[in-house]
């Protein structure tokens, strides 16, 4: 009797360890390629490691703030990923939660986001991009400045993400900025967007996968884009190339955080280390053109040149100012949903 009650003991403790172990840790995250790179090389070993199951839930970077936002209180997310920008703003809102000194020792000290709430996980160029035989069938010549998006023979075949897109509101930025502007004076940004731009605009494409497939058919012969998911598409053999348009390209980092009230906060803590992590960093590096954040990883050196890596190219790239970036954001997308993009 007492034999069988030690047997029914054992296989109630290892039902139990087996719930704890099968722990389900939801993570929100960029969709496209990312998505694919997470499920396909990077979730899979985490899994192994930890036998936990972790749901991927994409959507771009406004769409995860805004499942966030709803949620606060009740979170179903325990880790999730987006542009800096928004990032700081969910920061701000008391969305993320702090992080320890383990988790950020290793990251180049640009990856340390102001109240190490939430750090970058990748560092992008953003810049644009050209499909090479619709270029050479029109004789036109490479693109090589921003102002190329206002060149009226790119009518109909430029296509740049919408506002709420860290894409297109960086093309804003950059209209201002070389129009006599700046975040602090944004007028000239709308202008320029309004009166040249729009009108060169095929559609303002929120899709990775759809911004992916016109750019690879020639349907957007140009495109705002950041230079990992350029990277891509090249990867799949279309004519294309990434450019870094003669007056710098823009600062875009990929950023992650645990989130305040998270349902499995520390296995969303031990995801985001592992993402961070000298194991995990040249895969984003390799699939996604990611600059590695952390300070240890060492690439090839084909994909050296491919990526933003190490401290000198990083500070190349032009900063925004994100304090007034997101004090006008919700400003600025009502007049761009009015004026710009009708």
């Amino acid at each position: 009797m007492r034999k069988n009650f030690c047997v029914m003991a054992m296989l109630a403790w290892a039902a139990t360890a087996s719930v704890h172990a099968a722990e389900t840790l939801y993570v929100g995250g960029y969709g496209g390629s990312v998505e694919q790179a997470f499920k396909e090389k990077i979730i899979p070993p985490f899994e192994a490691k930890t036998g936990a199951k972790v749901v991927y839930v994409p959507g771009n970077s406004t769409d995860i703030l805004a499942k966030i936002q709803a949620q606060k209180g009740h979170q179903e997310m325990s880790m999730v990923m987006m542009d800096d920008g928004p990032m700081y703003q969910a920061v701000g809102q008391g969305l993320c939660t702090k992080l320890d000194d383990a988790t950020t020792k290793d990251l180049y000290s640009n990856a340390r986001m102001v109240g190490d709430k939430s750090v970058g996980t990748g560092f992008v160029a953003t810049g644009l991009a050209y499909n090479k035989e619709v270029f050479a069938k029109n004789g036109w010549k490479p693109p090589t400045s921003w102002q190329d998006l206002t060149d009226p023979k790119y009518k109909q075949k430029v296509v740049i993400p919408p506002i709420i897109n860290g894409y297109g509101l960086l093309t804003l930025v950059m209209m201002a900025r070389l129009n006599g502007g700046g975040e602090e004076k944004i007028d000239p940004g709308f202008d320029v967007m309004i009166k040249k731009v729009a009108p060169n605009v095929l559609a303002w494409e929120p899709s990775p996968g759809k911004m992916a497939q016109m750019l690879q058919t020639g349907e957007a012969a140009l495109v705002v884009w950041g230079n990992g998911r350029v990277q891509s598409v090249i990867d799949q053999g279309a004519p294309v190339e990434f450019v870094y348009p003669k007056e710098g390209a823009v600062a875009l980092m990929t950023a992650a955080c645990v989130v305040d009230g998270a349902p499995q906060a520390k296995l969303g803590l031990q995801f985001l280390q592992y993402v961070l992590s000298a194991d995990v960093q040249p895969v984003l590096a390799s699939s996604q053109g990611y600059g590695p954040v952390n300070k240890n990883v060492k690439l090839p050196p084909d994909v050296m040149k491919r990526v933003v890596a190490g401290p000198d190219k990083v500070n190349a790239l032009i900063a925004p100012n994100y304090d007034v970036i997101n004090a006008k954001r919700a400003e600025w997308t009502n007049r761009w949903n009015r004026a710009v993009e009708r």
